[in-house]
Protein backbone atom coordinates (compact mmCIF):
# COMPACT_ATOMS: atom_id res chain seq x y z
CA UNK A 1 0.00 0.00 0.00
CA UNK A 2 1.06 3.57 -0.70
CA UNK A 3 2.66 4.94 2.47
CA UNK A 4 3.44 8.65 2.54
CA UNK A 5 5.86 8.51 5.47
CA UNK A 6 7.73 5.51 4.04
CA UNK A 7 7.92 7.18 0.62
CA UNK A 8 9.39 10.36 2.11
CA UNK A 9 11.87 8.34 4.15
CA UNK A 10 12.93 6.44 1.03
CA UNK A 11 13.74 9.82 -0.53
CA UNK A 12 15.79 10.83 2.51
CA UNK A 13 13.25 13.07 4.23
CA UNK A 14 12.88 12.80 7.99
CA UNK A 15 10.42 14.49 10.29
CA UNK A 16 6.93 15.83 9.57
CA UNK A 17 5.61 15.97 6.01
CA UNK A 18 7.10 19.03 4.27
CA UNK A 19 5.04 22.01 3.13
CA UNK A 20 4.12 22.27 -0.59
CA UNK A 21 6.79 24.82 -1.47
CA UNK A 22 9.17 25.18 -4.41
CA UNK A 23 12.09 24.17 -2.21
CA UNK A 24 10.27 20.98 -1.19
CA UNK A 25 9.56 20.21 -4.84
CA UNK A 26 13.21 20.73 -5.76
CA UNK A 27 14.54 18.53 -2.99
CA UNK A 28 12.10 15.65 -3.54
CA UNK A 29 12.48 15.82 -7.33
CA UNK A 30 16.26 15.47 -7.20
CA UNK A 31 16.20 12.77 -4.55
CA UNK A 32 13.63 10.81 -6.57
CA UNK A 33 15.85 10.84 -9.64
CA UNK A 34 18.87 9.79 -7.57
CA UNK A 35 17.17 6.93 -5.72
CA UNK A 36 14.51 5.56 -8.11
CA UNK A 37 16.04 4.63 -11.50
CA UNK A 38 14.48 4.70 -14.93
CA UNK A 39 14.34 1.21 -16.43
CA UNK A 40 12.28 0.24 -19.48
CA UNK A 41 13.16 -3.47 -19.60
CA UNK A 42 9.58 -4.52 -18.77
CA UNK A 43 8.41 -2.91 -22.00
CA UNK A 44 9.64 -5.92 -23.96
CA UNK A 45 7.00 -8.09 -22.32
CA UNK A 46 4.37 -5.36 -22.68
CA UNK A 47 4.79 -5.36 -26.45
CA UNK A 48 2.44 -2.90 -28.14
CA UNK A 49 0.44 -2.49 -24.92
CA UNK A 50 3.05 -0.24 -23.34
CA UNK A 51 0.51 2.44 -22.36
CA UNK A 52 -2.17 0.10 -20.99
CA UNK A 53 -1.00 0.82 -17.45
CA UNK A 54 -0.74 4.59 -17.89
CA UNK A 55 -3.38 5.16 -15.18
CA UNK A 56 -1.31 3.28 -12.65
CA UNK A 57 -2.52 1.22 -9.73
CA UNK A 58 -0.70 3.40 -7.22
CA UNK A 59 -0.58 0.77 -4.47
CA UNK A 60 0.72 -1.98 -6.77
CA UNK A 61 3.35 0.17 -8.48
CA UNK A 62 4.42 1.61 -5.13
CA UNK A 63 4.97 -1.91 -3.80
CA UNK A 64 7.03 -2.92 -6.84
CA UNK A 65 9.08 0.25 -7.28
CA UNK A 66 9.51 1.99 -3.92
CA UNK A 67 9.30 -1.09 -1.68
CA UNK A 68 10.57 -3.70 -4.13
CA UNK A 69 13.29 -1.54 -5.64
CA UNK A 70 12.73 -2.05 -9.35
CA UNK A 71 13.02 0.85 -11.78
CA UNK A 72 10.15 2.09 -13.89
CA UNK A 73 9.09 4.03 -16.96
CA UNK A 74 7.69 7.52 -17.31
CA UNK A 75 4.08 6.95 -16.35
CA UNK A 76 5.00 4.71 -13.40
CA UNK A 77 7.62 6.99 -11.85
CA UNK A 78 5.78 10.22 -12.57
CA UNK A 79 2.51 8.63 -11.45
CA UNK A 80 4.00 7.76 -8.07
CA UNK A 81 5.57 11.20 -7.77
CA UNK A 82 2.26 12.83 -8.67
CA UNK A 83 0.53 10.85 -5.92
CA UNK A 84 3.19 11.96 -3.45
CA UNK A 85 2.95 15.62 -4.44
CA UNK A 86 -0.85 15.57 -4.38
CA UNK A 87 -0.88 14.18 -0.85
CA UNK A 88 1.53 16.93 0.21
CA UNK A 89 -0.87 19.57 -1.09
CA UNK A 90 0.70 20.51 -4.43
CA UNK A 91 -1.39 21.42 -7.47
CA UNK A 92 -0.37 18.80 -10.06
CA UNK A 93 -1.60 17.96 -13.56
CA UNK A 94 -0.63 15.33 -16.14
CA UNK A 95 1.27 16.62 -19.19
CA UNK A 96 2.60 14.79 -22.23
CA UNK A 97 5.27 15.38 -24.84
CA UNK A 98 6.71 14.19 -28.12
CA UNK A 99 10.44 13.53 -27.75
CA UNK A 100 12.81 14.91 -30.36
CA UNK A 101 14.65 12.17 -32.23
CA UNK A 102 18.22 12.24 -33.56
CA UNK A 103 16.92 13.21 -37.01
CA UNK A 104 15.04 16.23 -35.65
CA UNK A 105 11.57 14.69 -35.91
CA UNK A 106 9.22 14.36 -32.95
CA UNK A 107 7.41 11.37 -31.55
CA UNK A 108 3.65 11.40 -30.93
CA UNK A 109 2.38 14.13 -28.62
CA UNK A 110 1.48 11.52 -25.99
CA UNK A 111 4.71 9.53 -26.23
CA UNK A 112 6.06 10.78 -22.89
CA UNK A 113 4.05 11.49 -19.73
CA UNK A 114 5.20 13.83 -16.95
CA UNK A 115 3.84 16.34 -14.43
CA UNK A 116 3.11 20.03 -14.35
CA UNK A 117 3.12 21.68 -10.92
CA UNK A 118 1.74 25.16 -10.29
CA UNK A 119 3.26 27.15 -7.43
CA UNK A 120 2.38 30.78 -6.75
CA UNK A 121 0.80 31.08 -10.19
CA UNK A 122 3.82 29.73 -12.12
CA UNK A 123 4.11 26.38 -13.85
CA UNK A 124 7.05 24.03 -13.31
CA UNK A 125 7.91 20.88 -15.21
CA UNK A 126 8.39 17.97 -12.82
CA UNK A 127 9.71 14.87 -14.57
CA UNK A 128 11.23 12.00 -12.61
CA UNK A 129 10.55 9.48 -15.39
CA UNK A 130 12.83 10.53 -18.25
CA UNK A 131 15.95 8.48 -18.87
CA UNK A 132 18.15 11.50 -19.54
CA UNK A 133 19.98 13.56 -20.07
CA UNK A 134 17.35 15.97 -18.83
CA UNK A 135 16.35 18.05 -15.83
CA UNK A 136 17.41 17.05 -12.32
CA UNK A 137 15.31 19.67 -10.56
CA UNK A 138 12.01 21.17 -11.74
CA UNK A 139 12.20 23.68 -14.58
CA UNK A 140 10.02 26.78 -14.59
CA UNK A 141 8.02 27.29 -17.78
CA UNK A 142 9.96 30.33 -18.95
CA UNK A 143 12.28 31.26 -21.80
CA UNK A 144 14.72 32.56 -19.21
CA UNK A 145 17.72 30.17 -18.92
CA UNK A 146 17.87 28.20 -15.67
CA UNK A 147 21.09 26.46 -14.68
CA UNK A 148 21.25 23.11 -12.93
CA UNK A 149 24.70 21.81 -12.04
CA UNK A 150 26.42 23.31 -15.06
CA UNK A 151 23.61 22.52 -17.52
CA UNK A 152 21.17 25.14 -18.80
CA UNK A 153 17.44 24.67 -19.37
CA UNK A 154 14.70 26.85 -20.78
CA UNK A 155 11.17 26.49 -22.14
CA UNK A 156 10.28 28.34 -25.34
CA UNK A 157 6.72 28.88 -26.52
CA UNK A 158 6.28 28.94 -30.29
CA UNK A 159 3.44 30.01 -32.59
CA UNK A 160 2.63 26.36 -33.40
CA UNK A 161 1.02 25.94 -29.97
CA UNK A 162 3.87 23.91 -28.51
CA UNK A 163 6.29 24.65 -25.71
CA UNK A 164 9.83 23.37 -26.31
CA UNK A 165 11.99 22.15 -23.44
CA UNK A 166 15.61 22.91 -24.31
CA UNK A 167 18.88 21.88 -22.73
CA UNK A 168 22.42 23.23 -23.10
CA UNK A 169 25.50 21.42 -21.74
CA UNK A 170 28.31 23.54 -20.33
CA UNK A 171 30.32 23.79 -23.55
CA UNK A 172 27.52 23.07 -26.03
CA UNK A 173 24.56 24.59 -27.84
CA UNK A 174 20.88 24.65 -27.04
CA UNK A 175 19.03 21.54 -28.17
CA UNK A 176 15.40 20.46 -27.82
CA UNK A 177 14.55 17.54 -25.50
CA UNK A 178 10.83 17.44 -26.28
CA UNK A 179 7.83 19.56 -27.16
CA UNK A 180 4.56 19.69 -25.25
CA UNK A 181 1.30 21.55 -24.91
CA UNK A 182 0.70 23.23 -21.58
CA UNK A 183 -2.70 21.63 -21.03
CA UNK A 184 -3.72 18.87 -18.64
CA UNK A 185 -4.18 15.41 -20.14
CA UNK A 186 -6.75 12.77 -19.27
CA UNK A 187 -5.85 9.08 -19.09
CA UNK A 188 -8.76 8.34 -21.40
CA UNK A 189 -6.74 10.01 -24.17
CA UNK A 190 -4.38 7.02 -23.99
CA UNK A 191 -6.81 4.29 -23.00
CA UNK A 192 -10.03 5.02 -24.86
CA UNK A 193 -9.20 7.22 -27.82
CA UNK A 194 -8.41 5.96 -31.30
CA UNK A 195 -4.86 7.16 -31.94
CA UNK A 196 -3.28 5.62 -35.06
CA UNK A 197 -0.06 7.63 -34.63
CA UNK A 198 0.46 6.37 -31.06
CA UNK A 199 -0.44 2.80 -32.08
CA UNK A 200 2.07 2.88 -34.93
CA UNK A 201 4.71 4.22 -32.57
CA UNK A 202 4.01 1.38 -30.11
CA UNK A 203 4.45 -1.19 -32.89
CA UNK A 204 7.76 0.40 -33.86
CA UNK A 205 9.04 0.30 -30.27
CA UNK A 206 7.94 -3.31 -29.84
CA UNK A 207 9.82 -4.30 -33.00
CA UNK A 208 13.01 -2.49 -31.97
CA UNK A 209 13.41 -2.89 -28.21
CA UNK A 210 16.36 -0.99 -26.75
CA UNK A 211 17.01 -1.21 -23.03
CA UNK A 212 17.44 2.20 -21.43
CA UNK A 213 18.39 2.71 -17.80
CA UNK A 214 19.18 5.98 -16.07
CA UNK A 215 19.66 7.66 -12.72
CA UNK A 216 20.66 11.10 -11.48
CA UNK A 217 23.92 11.86 -9.71
CA UNK A 218 24.57 14.58 -7.17
CA UNK A 219 25.84 16.84 -9.96
CA UNK A 220 24.53 15.22 -13.14
CA UNK A 221 23.13 12.03 -14.63
CA UNK A 222 24.09 8.69 -16.09
CA UNK A 223 22.15 7.03 -18.91
CA UNK A 224 22.82 3.58 -20.33
CA UNK A 225 21.28 3.00 -23.78
CA UNK A 226 22.10 -0.51 -24.85
CA UNK A 227 25.83 -0.55 -24.10
CA UNK A 228 26.36 3.16 -24.68
CA UNK A 229 26.93 4.98 -21.39
CA UNK A 230 26.47 8.76 -21.23
CA UNK A 231 27.62 10.49 -18.05
CA UNK A 232 26.93 14.17 -17.36
CA UNK A 233 28.80 15.80 -14.49
CA UNK A 234 28.77 19.55 -13.83
CA UNK A 235 27.39 20.09 -17.32
CA UNK A 236 30.17 18.18 -19.10
CA UNK A 237 29.38 15.01 -21.05
CA UNK A 238 31.42 11.91 -21.72
CA UNK A 239 30.50 8.72 -23.52
CA UNK A 240 31.75 5.14 -23.19
CA UNK A 241 30.79 1.99 -25.01
CA UNK A 242 30.82 -0.90 -22.53
CA UNK A 243 32.32 -3.79 -24.48
CA UNK A 244 33.37 -5.98 -21.56
CA UNK A 245 30.50 -7.84 -19.83
CA UNK A 246 31.97 -7.08 -16.40
CA UNK A 247 32.01 -3.34 -17.10
CA UNK A 248 28.45 -3.46 -18.36
CA UNK A 249 27.19 -5.34 -15.29
CA UNK A 250 29.03 -2.99 -12.92
CA UNK A 251 27.44 0.07 -14.51
CA UNK A 252 24.03 -1.61 -14.50
CA UNK A 253 24.42 -2.36 -10.80
CA UNK A 254 25.32 1.27 -10.15
CA UNK A 255 22.38 2.71 -12.09
CA UNK A 256 19.83 0.26 -10.69
CA UNK A 257 21.30 0.51 -7.17
CA UNK A 258 21.81 -3.23 -7.01
CA UNK A 259 24.25 -4.93 -4.71
CA UNK A 260 26.36 -7.66 -6.19
CA UNK A 261 24.63 -10.31 -4.12
CA UNK A 262 21.19 -9.08 -5.20
CA UNK A 263 22.24 -8.89 -8.85
CA UNK A 264 23.74 -12.38 -8.92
Amino acid sequence: MFDLDHYLAALGHTGPAPAPTLETLRLLHKRHLMTVPFDNHLNEARGTAIWDGVDIDVDAVYQEVIVGGRGGVCYELNGLFRALLTRLGFEVVVLSAGVRGPDGSYGPDMEHLFNGVRIDGEWYLADVGYSGPSLIEPVRVSAEPQEQYGTGFRVREEDDGFHYLERRPRDGEWGVIHRFRLKPRRFSEWLDADNPELDAYARMLAAHVTYIRGRALENGQMTLTGRRLLIVEDGRERVRVLVKPADYEAVLDDILLRTRSAAA
